[in-house]
């Protein structure tokens, strides 16, 4: 029997607002946490207003809340099909001959709608509302804003130095941000007022100054002068360099494949941004994965009449895939997996297994 669009659709509706519903609340458990942690890590910075650390968990709100969106699909899934159940709707389906397969089809073409929506606006909304949360932690929190930033032509990098400001440009990186080459610095005195600049070959990052080779060095004040070896005091550190360098959440889903051809070009490693883009691109496969889940443990416990077993085992079964997730991750941000299998492994491997299960419960 085939199924009718209008049951199709409340099917659909039922699922899609029962996971919007959970997500909702997700949501508002995230953010007063959030203000929590905030306030106390605010605790030492008197000049931080609630308003303030009100602002910035609700700028990092998105981006923590799409980490919990795959688990708002999975128990969203679980309640709903479970209320369906004991409200006799899908044992009526069922009996008039409408198969498990087609009961799905309009939550997973709901879940599929919901990840591709997640891909293309809630993740450019949410990356662009986390840059800004990040500067504004840099700024009350961590007492320096952003020292680096890459772009189509190299690398700029801004550091303090004894007399003022100097901002660092080249054309190329090596050795993880240790060695800079086709070197400029651009230096400035206390008030910002511009002082000199210096070029130079290449320069390498050492324990509290550049060593810079093949230097020229233009003061204000006086003529430029050459030298083979020059010293430029600085403060940075190489863990400063790395840390300051973008977080792959504050980039937007379609910035990203020009940034990694970006960071590629000037020397920095992009496999955490490749492996963030494979990440994002899996979310509606994931979703839909998280469906069969919630599928397979409400229609078990349905059949047996455990309420308790359907929560265990769904709260099981998401964190270990979520466990799986984060360690092939890593295995992928450290090369050892390719970014692409990194990224899509655990959620093929869970969706064949899914689709396994019930196709064992309903076919035998």
């Amino acid at each position: 029997m085939n199924i009718s669009w209008t049951l199709s659709r409340y099917l659909g509706r039922q699922f899609l607002g029962t996971v919007l519903i959970t997500f909702a609340i997700v949501l508002c458990l995230i953010y007063m946490i959030s203000i929590v942690e905030l306030m106390r890590k605010a605790a030492e910075h008197s000049e931080i207003t609630f308003g303030t650390i009100a602002s910035m968990a609700f700028l990092n709100l998105p981006t923590l809340g799409s980490d919990t969106l795959p688990f708002a699909v999975l128990f969203g899934g679980m309640a709903s099909f479970l209320r369906l159940t004991r409200n006799h709707e899908l044992v009526v389906a069922r009996a008039a001959g409408i198969s498990v397969w087609q009961f799905l089809a309009p939550a997973l073409a709901a879940a599929l709608a919901l990840g591709l929506v997640v891909i293309t606006v809630y993740n450019p909304v949410a990356s662009a509302m986390s840059a800004r949360y990040t500067q504004l932690e840099a700024k009350y929190l961590r007492g320096r804003p952003s020292l680096i930033a890459v772009s189509s032509n190299g690398l700029w990098l801004r550091q303090a130095d004894t007399g003022g400001q100097s901002v660092v440009h080249a054309l190329r990186v090596s050795e993880r941000g240790l060695r800079l080459e086709d070197v400029i610095i651009f230096l400035y005195g206390q008030s910002d007022n511009f002082t000199g600049r210096i070029d130079a070959a290449s320069a390498v990052l050492e324990d509290g100054y550049w060593d810079m080779k093949d230097a020229w060095v233009t003061s204000t004040a006086d003529q430029p002068k050459h030298y083979d070896t020059y010293r430029q005091p600085t403060t940075l550190t190489l863990t400063q360099v790395q840390e300051s360098f973008a977080d792959p959440d504050t980039i937007s889903f379609w910035d990203l494949p020009h940034f990694i051809d970006m960071a590629e070009a000037a020397g920095f490693s992009a496999q955490r941004y490749r492996l963030h883009l494979y990440d994002i691109l899996s979310t509606p496969v994931l979703l839909c994965t998280m469906v069969f889940l919630g599928a397979v443990f409400s229609l078990r416990a349905s059949r047996l009449g455990g309420l308790f077993q359907l929560v265990v085992g769904g709260i099981f079964a998401g964190f270990l895939l979520y466990f799986l997730s984060d360690l092939s991750l890593a295995l992928g941000l450290s090369g050892v997996l390719p970014p692409f299998l990194a990224a899509w492994a655990p959620v093929i491997v869970a969706l064949l297994l899914g689709v396994a299960v019930l196709f064992h419960l309903e076919d035998g």
